[in-house]
């Protein structure tokens, strides 16, 4: 059966449309037999790319988790509520507001997915980034015609979630990860080790060097349990080190960054993909 193609929904700082040939490259044969899991799915690139039959995606982003839920749950409200929303610089700053007041969380699945769309297609250039408090703080990023509102998009990728055993969570990787087996695939691609200049100011609380270490150590227990997995990170010898183990096979590419708080750290720059077995 010929799969549509899908297309992420939202722009995301270190996203991998652009990577994706060499990412597939480097996918086991029978990735599309297996249980795919995606701890830090973000805009889901290669997530939408595969389609899989069956997956487990995760984010800490409880906003963009509900995004991914409405879409499946409720598309036709979400576009019709999108609908409503101009592109003009004081609705822009009403709508990014809104994370400030004191009903926020009683807003629905539907309305902070259709905020969280509504911010990202008209915010200076694609960015997500909070605060120390946790609260959106991009600024309003004068486009002409954003596509605020790809209706044939959002229904394809509706109509992929109801049809298949796609499982949306929110909440911490090493827990999204925690039932996968011999039978499963995983693609980790955390928040990037900021010495190698990678945007982390998805959340307010980061992902330092802990994290990392403790990324490696699930890593390394998924290799020990047989599960496959892949892993996109900067080129840093931070990562290189971390990595550096004779079971692991770290391939350095090249990519082009369009998002970044930094504009150092935008253009072309090296990346690494990590896997943990070996190719016959």
């Amino acid at each position: 059966m010929v799969r549509s193609q899908i297309k992420p929904y939202l722009k995301w700082a270190g996203g991998k449309r652009q990577l994706l040939p060499e990412i597939k490259k480097q996918l086991p044969g029978d990735v599309q037999s297996c249980t795919y899991y995606e701890p830090f799915v973000g805009a889901g690139a290669l997530f939408f790319d595969l389609q899989p039959a069956e997956a487990v995606i995760n984010d800490r982003n409880s906003q963009l988790m509900a995004a991914y839920a409405a879409i499946r749950e409720n598309v036709e409200d979400l576009i019709a509520l999108l609908k409503t929303y101009e592109n003009t610089k004081e609705r822009y700053y009403t709508i990014r507001s809104r994370d400030r007041d004191a009903d926020f969380n009683r807003l629905t699945d539907t309305e902070k997915a259709a905020r969280i769309i509504f911010l990202n297609k008209t915010c200076y250039n694609g960015l997500y980034r909070v605060n120390s408090r946790g609260f959106f703080n991009v600024p309003y990023g004068k486009h002409k015609n954003p596509a605020i509102c790809e209706e044939t998009s959002l229904r394809q990728i509706s109509a992929y979630l109801k049809a298949n055993r796609i499982t949306i969570m929110t909440g911490d990787f090493e827990a999204a990860v925690s039932r996968a087996d011999k039978r499963s695939f995983v693609y980790f691609d955390p928040p990037y080790d900021s010495r190698g200049r990678g945007f982390t100011g998805y959340q307010a609380d980061g992902f330092g060097e802990g994290d990392q270490k403790r990324l490696r150590d699930v890593f390394a227990e998924m290799t020990r349990r047989g599960t496959k997995c892949l892993l996109s990170s900067s080129d840093t010898e931070f990562i290189r080190d971390l990595y550096n183990d004779e079971q692991w096979e770290i391939i350095t590419v090249k990519a082009k960054r369009f998002i970044n708080s930094d504009s150092s750290g935008r253009g072309a720059v090296h990346e690494v993909l990590i896997k943990n077995w070996k190719t016959p």
